[in-house]
């Protein structure tokens, strides 16, 4: 598990419109909230999905880009994504490497099933790549207005 101060683990990957997108890259502008997602088209991360895009001008206007990263393809990020007018962007971790990086892999029953699960946390990515937060099993609903009070205080 990652802890505030630690280097943020770099990435590859695609989004919803397969554009390669890399933390080096957006870091260099702007500090990144990095969030992780159980699904496409569960209630809660959908709810957690339009909470951040709505919220998506306020975090820009403080130099902040929200990105959400799941276990899910390109192809069902961008169903995902008409089909409720999410504006951030969604990442494609297929291989679960970035899952991984960041310690947000839990086991978990799935239909009688032990089966490795991403755990909705997030991380506050600060412009030297530092972790300067990461929060573990959070709650979908009013997650997104929490971490616009964290980036405020940076």
């Amino acid at each position: 598990m990652l802890k505030p101060g630690d280097e943020a683990p770099d990435f590859e990957l695609p989004d919803a419109d397969m554009e390669i997108v890399r933390l080096a890259d957006m870091r260099k502008e702007r500090n990144v909230v990095l969030y992780f997602y159980v699904r496409d088209n569960t209630p809660g991360c959908t709810t957690e999905a339009i909470e951040f895009s709505d919220l998506e001008g306020d975090f820009a206007r403080l130099g902040c880009v929200v990105l959400g990263v799941s276990r899910d393809d390109c192809i069902s990020h961008g169903v995902f994504r008409d089909k409720h007018g999410i504006s951030v962007r969604l990442l494609a971790d297929k291989d679960c490497v970035v899952c991984r990086a960041y310690g947000v892999l839990v086991n978990k029953e799935v239909d009688g099933v032990m089966r490795e699960s991403a755990q909705r946390s997030t991380f506050l990515i600060d412009r030297a790549g530092k972790v300067r937060q990461a929060l573990y099993g959070v709650t979908a609903k009013g997650h997104a207005e929490e971490m616009l009070k964290l980036v405020k205080e940076l």
